[in-house]
């Protein structure tokens, strides 16, 4: 019998979403999924984007290149879809470049050959207590399955304000061939990052490679 994959992420639905949210969701979210992509355009790939401030602030800074949103939870993804379509319903010129995968990144993963220029996963869910450890995202198999769909100088960029759950993901890496380094980054603020449940004086940045 196959080993069922542990999921990573919490619940997949809040609170009720509103008319237009749902609308969103059935008629527009389905025209820009991350399906059929241009082998010949850069692309960069956020890994649970929450409500996507950092998404859009990425998408704006890179017109010409595809940016693709991968994130499970639904409330979040129609956060997004408001955010990024006008009166009209339709995704607004600023935002065409954008492509949302409303599920578990790994599967997109799986059935995708692009390469990405950079791969985003701030604040990633620290899954806190000892019992829940085996949740957490960002171990060492995890991150070699990303590296491999690194373009040539990719990077793989994490944030998190959870300084325990950072030194774990450092150890994770040494168990791999991967390279990193903590840079001072200066990054959009997210609400995420504004609650800041660890309590800590700012988030700690790992850039990763091949």
């Amino acid at each position: 019998m196959e080993k069922q994959e542990i999921r990573t992420f919490g619940r997949r639905h809040g609170k009720k979403l509103s008319a237009r949210q749902t609308m969103l969701i059935d008629r527009v979210l389905p025209t820009i999924s991350p399906t059929n992509l241009p082998a010949n355009t850069g692309k960069i790939l956020e890994i649970g984007f929450g409500s996507g401030e950092h998404l859009r602030e990425i998408a704006r800074q890179n017109p010409g290149k595809i940016i693709i949103g991968a994130e499970p939870f639904m409330n979040g993804v129609a956060s997004l879809l408001s955010a990024i379509t006008n009166e009209s319903n339709t995704v607004r010129d600023e935002y065409k470049n954008i492509r949302i995968f409303a599920d578990d990144v790994r599967d997109f993963l799986r059935q995708t050959d692009s390469q990405f220029e950079q791969i985003w996963i701030l604040h990633p869910d620290p899954w806190p207590k000892a019992r829940h450890e085996k949740r957490r995202l960002l171990h060492a198999e995890f991150l070699t399955m990303l590296a491999t769909h690194l373009a040539r100088s990719g990077e793989i960029i994490i944030g998190t304000d959870h300084w325990e759950y950072f030194d774990w993901i450092k150890n994770e890496v040494s168990k791999t061939a991967l390279d990193a380094r903590t840079p001072d980054l200066q990054t959009i603020h997210t609400r995420y990052q504004a609650k800041n449940m660890a309590g800590t004086t700012m988030p700690k940045y790992l850039v990763i490679k091949n």
